[in-house]
């Protein structure tokens, strides 16, 4: 079958093979056909090494398709049925999950280091436990998560990973006040979703904050009250919260840079929520005066900061009932065989999100 492949950690093109083979088929787990997957920057990270990923691998974390095949002990689940790959299932019985903190099981990640594909040469992995850029893939089954037949395969997939992740960031993680001023840097898909967030918990002010002007007028048509270029973010500060800062600052870049310009951005006694993933050797500093005197909330948000299938449900019932737009997202698609156009798309900014269409 098809896969892209990165062969080393650095290189910044995938080779589209088709002597790839999916592995690990058997109890417990399900095989899935994919049938649209989106490009997520944390894809670019992983092929950078800013993120952790044994290689080679295939990229791809964000899909969506149908199953193929289930293995013994799966009763939930049949050939047939339509589903969005969720890379971070919870197991239900560690810690994290008995707390509800279903977010922070680490189960899926212990998937990461085993092979899920292999080829002549010898294994190959699949991103985040993974791996949607090919043709078809084996998971456990907690990674199959059905989706209602009206929800194309398109929308599912950014249902996966970028809109839970944006929209859980201003729902659950902040939980965002009406009336309150908002400032999201960094206004890709999931920026974007962050906006669309903010929108509907009433916020007065949202301002999307981003390099790229294209992103800028997305943002608008999202529900952004104003964008802006980062330079212009001091006077903006000025200008909507005559310079005491915003109620909540949302970072949506992974870097310690734009993380401490959005401290700095956050009024006092307001929060900073950190949605971007970033490099273990990239240090945001804060001193210890200014943690203690400004009372600032710092609040991480790892995939939306909630129960990952509520959050996908919840999701689902805004779409339908057209209070967040997924397809507009959506701004470019590419076949296949066309997957470094999709990259060079996330590199540039030219792209939302691009559907990578199977």
């Amino acid at each position: 079958m098809r896969a892209a492949v990165l062969h080393e950690i650095g290189q910044d093109k995938l080779e589209v093979l088709d002597d790839v083979e999916a592995v690990g088929f058997g109890p417990g787990k399900v095989r899935i056909r994919v049938r649209a997957t989106g490009l997520c920057h944390s894809d670019l990270s992983a092929m950078s090494g800013v993120l952790p990923q044994p290689a080679p691998f295939v990229p791809g974390h964000e899909g969506a398709g149908e199953i193929l095949e289930v293995g013994e002990g799966v009763g939930h689940l049949k050939a047939g049925d339509r589903v969005v790959v969720c890379w971070l299932p919870a197991c239900g019985a560690c810690p994290a999950c008995k707390r509800g903190q279903t977010e922070l099981c680490l189960a899926g990640f212990m998937n990461a280091g085993t092979p899920n594909f292999k080829r002549p040469g010898g294994d190959v992995f699949g991103f985040a436990g993974t791996g949607t850029f090919t043709e078809e893939v084996v998971v456990d089954a907690g990674c199959a998560v059905p989706i209602p037949d009206d929800v194309p395969f398109d929308i599912a997939a950014l249902i996966g990973c970028g809109v839970t992740t944006g929209l859980g960031a201003a729902l659950n993680t902040a939980d965002v006040e009406a009336g309150s001023s908002v400032a999201v840097i960094g206004c890709g898909g999931v920026g974007i979703s962050v906006i669309q967030g903010a929108r509907l918990r009433g916020a007065a002010e949202i301002v999307a904050v981003d390099p790229i002007a294209s992103r800028r007028e997305s943002a608008l048509k999202f529900g952004a009250t104003r964008a802006i270029s980062p330079d212009e973010l001091p006077d903006a500060k000025q200008q909507v919260t005559a310079g005491e800062g915003f109620d909540y600052v949302f970072e949506v870049v992974g870097k310690s840079a734009t993380a401490r310009t959005a401290y700095d951005t956050t009024r006092r006694g307001g929060t900073l929520v950190v949605v971007g993933a970033g490099a273990m050797d990239d240090s945001l500093q804060l001193n210890m005066f200014e943690l203690f005197f400004d009372e600032k909330r710092i609040l991480p948000s790892m995939y939306g900061g909630g129960d990952v299938l509520r959050s996908y449900e919840r999701t689902i019932a805004l779409w339908r009932a057209g209070r967040v737009d997924l397809a507009g997202l959506i701004t470019h698609r590419v076949p296949f065989a066309d997957v470094n156009e999709a990259l060079d798309q996330m590199r540039t900014g030219t792209a939302l999100r691009t559907c990578i269409e199977m």
